[in-house]
């Protein structure tokens, strides 16, 4: 009977959206791995890219915003293939990642429109080699399955070790999959046999059978009880899915062939509904089925042929389904340039009545217990939540033991914002800042939920905590709730909100052509003074172009005239005190001097001012120092870092000491020290004016790709930009007193082939990076002292760069609050690029961001003077215009309430209410009118007469 029972799903209706309403912006590629590609939480899908060779994670949302578009970020995870990605069954925002590059991070990641996080949370080395699966546990927190290439490692992310690691797969492991309760697990081999592990009993398999008749690509799911589905090939590569039991795995329970095929089959479950999705990976055909405990066992619901070829297929969680309109599945496909979300619906009177029958309660956000229990043999089901829209629970944050490491702002401001506690806001305006006052009211729910996020928040003293309440239910005044919030999400930059922005297309030069793109990593790639900037060109002979800032507008097809420098160009700078001297450093170890005529250049040059000849080998880099007029530093290839008089074009000290190829050099504010990064692994310390042997040495970055050196906070520290061991960018910071120490603080940056090039502005300390053909631009301030690096608004620009490079602060507009800018090379023009900080009482000077800056374009003493042993000091302006107060001295305005609390818009008003407020509005609306009515001017009857 129950082989001809009609099923309620056999008319579910797949429906492709127009392709206006796909997830745009998306860079699939072909990817060699053994994950889906794609994964799908409540809030936020993530998804394989093909950018900085694969080891970046794209994030969007699963619903658009509301004028119907999708935004899509990136996040640089590895430094190597991301090969699978997983989200916390009991947050949507926690993403496991696992890579080539033998490591799984874990991630506490953000909304698409939010700055994503910069390092993971927790990263695990299981040392197996190259990882290809990385799997949540269904029921319990902060437990995960990684799969090698052949073995399979249980950890429980609280611990520095894997709690368990099974046995060695006789070949390729290709599937992966926990049963439903969480106590087993399963995978499928090129060996062709599906192996059965409980974790907790034994690292050997409790089951082994022959299960798949073809080596090739095979994938497992369990589905409900003791079945398990695989997918795979049979011996003449037909496309084949299984339905097996556990308990008889001699063969299988049922068998359908689909089309015959290279494309791995990749199944998705959903065990609500016993919906069974099968895609092809580069194919354009999604099927359904409906899987039962009887026959047919596997019966075919729909068969879906779409407009893309598929390179990953996620299921979205059923908490996020629209049941007003019966979407029972919705399967997010993956392509190269598109995430196209397909909805399955069943024909049903939509919008009336929710249909309990195709929506059975489904499992919750809450783990069923920890990593600790579950380890100790216990075994328990995750709660299960109604589907119904009056009762579905909001999305729970995770307990703070799947994350122990790294208590990152975003998390900070996330548990704040999902705390059982009520806050009632407001926001505040004083002076230039904006606060956050809140008031305190006890929750009325009992969730167990609550206390996660609680103790996920910074940590505080008992009382601190006492002060801060008593503070918020006391209406504290701005001052007062600064403090607050900050001390809740830890300090802050005052340049947080900082925005980079191209300035007008008039001020643009276009049109360049035949730039050289490929310069040494220790050259910038281009250079500027305040009134031209000097590019090189693709041409034979080391050729460079030199185009005024005061000329904007579109280039002539012509070739312009040019400095020919006869070599290829290693690096090349401006003098800091003449804007008319160019010096270049060529591939022929000499170092050429030019002068460039007022107005720009006429006529092609072709002989220079001056040669300086002394260095054997090709010229890295050069650098004049700070404070002496014609004093160039100069490293090369021989390990010499050499001294010059550019007046007399001599060499005057030779430094040694090196190992290997220097990477950068760059001289302390006060020019006393030069400090230089090797490919060695040191970071050194020299006295020019004394031994030609460091007088500090220290350990620098691990990798080897490349690296630059700057000073910051008043010389006291060194920032080197390099890359770590996994070639991953990073951030160091150095204390110039214990060098040999090593660093005292790093931050992560991302995945990328590039040095980072940074600029530092001693008067905000704010740390400017970028990379040659980067579309980011990291912005830092810097402290000396913990946590030394804070981190401020990024600059996205649509199209890579070759670089930046920054002009005096006297070019910046201190009326809008500019407080840097850089001139921006892309392929084709040179842009102005503003940074500025957002103000709200920007008629006055912003003294707090504007100190008197030092004129460092002039110089304060010869060389003579400076080997003799004097040392100069730049005397210093103020950028203040003379007609602008400072903000320091404006006078204080009183808060000014901008909102009124959530509370009032959240208060419940009875019909009485609602009809007392119509009744005023109507009242109000028609105004209090003198005119006598109509009806007093009638003629009625005496009122004895009503009598009779």
């Amino acid at each position: 009977m129950n082989r001809f029972k009609t099923s309620k799903f056999k008319n579910t209706t797949p429906k492709i959206p127009k392709k206006d309403a796909w997830i745009a912006n998306v860079r699939g590629g072909s990817f060699s791995s053994q994950g889906n590609h794609i994964k799908s939480s409540c809030s936020l899908v993530a998804f394989n890219t093909d950018q900085a060779g694969g080891g970046m994670v794209g994030l969007s949302s699963v619903n658009p915003g509301s004028d119907g578009k999708w935004i899509v970020t990136q996040i640089p995870c590895h430094a190597d293939l991301v090969t699978d990605l997983d989200f916390s069954p009991f947050d949507d925002y926690i993403l496991a990642t696992c890579s080539a590059d033998e490591t799984v991070k874990l991630w506490r990641v953000c909304d698409p429109d939010q700055d994503q996080p910069s390092s993971p949370e927790v990263t695990l080395s299981p040392g197996d080699g190259r990882l290809e699966i990385v799997l949540f546990h269904p029921t319990t927190s902060g437990l995960i399955a990684v799969a090698s290439t052949r073995g399979v490692h249980v950890w429980d992310t609280t611990r520095d070790s894997a709690l368990t690691v099974l046995e060695q797969h006789a070949d390729q492991l290709q599937g992966l999959a926990w049963k439903e309760d969480g106590s087993l697990l399963a995978s499928s081999c090129k060996d062709k046999k599906l192996r059965i592990f409980d974790p907790r009993a034994q690292p050997s398999a409790v089951q082994c059978a022959q299960g798949l008749q073809g080596n090739k690509d095979s994938r497992i799911l369990w589905i409900k009880d003791d079945n398990l589905i695989t997918t795979g090939f049979n011996q003449v590569r037909q496309q084949e899915v299984k339905l097996w039991d556990r308990r008889k795995l001699s063969s299988s329970l049922s068998t359908v062939s689909l089309a015959t095929s290279n494309a791995t089959l990749m199944p998705l479950f959903d065990p609500d509904s016993g919906l069974l999705i099968v895609s092809g990976n580069g194919e354009s055909v999604i099927d359904c089925f409906e899987v039962t405990a009887s026959e047919p066992f596997l019966s075919q619901v729909s068969h879906c042929l779409t407009d893309t070829s598929t390179r990953g297929v996620a299921l979205v969680p059923k908490l996020a389904l629209d049941v007003s309109v019966c979407e029972i599945l919705r399967v997010m496909q993956f392509t190269d340039n598109f995430i196209v979300p397909i909805s399955y619906q069943v024909p049903r009177k939509a919008g009336q009545d929710f249909h309990a029958d195709l929506f059975p309660d489904t499992v919750g956000h809450t783990p069923a217990m920890t990593a600790d229990d579950w380890w100790k043999g216990e075994n328990k089901q995750v709660e299960r939540v109604s589907l119904h829209p009056n009762k579905t629970p909001k999305p729970n944050s995770a307990s703070p033991k799947d994350l122990p490491r790294g208590k990152s702002k975003e998390v900070s401001e996330r548990n704040m914002r999902k705390c059982p506690t009520v806050f009632s806001l407001e926001m505040i305006f004083e002076n230039d800042y904006c606060f956050l006052s809140c008031s305190q009211e006890p929750s009325t729910s009992s969730s167990t939920l609550s206390s996660p996020s609680i103790s996920a928040a910074p940590s505080r003293s008992p009382s601190s905590t006492s002060g801060l309440s008593s503070g918020f239910l006391q209406s504290p005044s701005p001052s007062q709730s600064s403090r607050a919030i900050q001390n809740m999400l830890g300090p802050s930059s005052k340049f947080r909100h900082i925005q980079g922005s191209v300035l007008h297309r008039d001020s643009h030069i276009t049109n360049l052509r035949g730039l050289h793109l490929t310069t040494p990593g220790e050259c910038d790639g281009f250079c500027a003074n305040r009134q031209r900037v000097a590019v090189p060109l693709a041409i034979a002979g080391g050729q460079i172009a030199v185009f005024e800032l005061s000329q904007p507008g579109k280039l002539p097809d012509t070739a312009p005239p040019t400095v020919q420098n006869v070599v290829s160009v290693a690096d090349f700078c401006w003098d800091p005190f003449n804007p008319y001297k160019l010096v270049v450093a060529g591939d022929d170890a000499k170092i050429r001097v030019w002068h460039i005529p007022k107005g720009g250049l006429k006529e092609t040059l072709t002989e220079p001012d001056s040669i300086l000849q002394g260095h054997t080998e090709k010229i890295y880099s050069i650098k004049f120092h700070p404070h002496a007029s014609g004093l160039l530093v100069s490293s090369s290839y021989d390990l010499t870092v050499r001294l010059w008089n550019l007046d007399t074009g001599v060499e005057i000290k030779r430094l040694s000491g090196h190992q290997d190829q220097i990477f950068g050099i760059a001289w302390s504010p006060d020019g006393k020290l030069l400090a230089t990064v090797c490919k060695d692994g040191k970071v050194r310390l020299y006295d020019p004016r004394g031994s030609t042997l460091p007088v500090q040495e220290g350990p620098g970055p691990e990798g080897q790709r490349g690296a630059r050196v700057v000073w910051v906070c008043d010389g006291k520290y060194l920032l080197v930009s390099g890359f770590d061991c996994r070639s991953e960018r990073q951030l160091y910071l150095f204390s110039t007193d214990t060098l040999a120490s090593g660093c005292v603080a790093t931050a992560p940056a991302d995945v990328s082939p590039s040095t980072l090039i940074p600029f530092y502005d001693p008067d905000t300390s704010v740390l400017i990076l970028t990379g040659k053909g980067d579309t980011r631009v990291y912005i830092y301030e810097i402290v000396p002292e913990a946590p030394y690096f804070m981190e401020c608004s990024s600059f996205n620009s649509s199209e890579p760069h070759k670089g930046l490079c920054f002009l005096p602060k006297t070019e910046c507009d201190v009326c809008d609050v500019e407080v840097a800018r850089a001139i921006r090379l892309s392929k084709t023009t040179i842009e102005p690029l503003a940074f500025r900080v957002p103000r709200v009482r920007k008629e006055f000077f912003q003294d707090d961001v504007f100190p008197d800056t030092a004129v460092w374009w002039e110089s304060s003493l010869t060389v003579t003077d400076w080997l003799s042993g004097s040392n100069g000091q730049h005397r210093k302006i103020s950028l203040r215009p003379k007609d602008m107060m400072p903000i320091s001295e404006a006078p204080k305005e009183a808060p000014v309430r901008k909102y009124l609390p959530s509370s009032v818009y959240l208060e419940e008003k009875t019909d009485e209410q609602k009809k007392e407020e119509l009744l005023s509005a109507m009242v109000a609306k028609l105004g209090n009118r003198e005119d006598p009515l109509p009806q007093e001017s009638y003629e009625g009857v005496d009122e004895d007469e009503w009598d009779d």
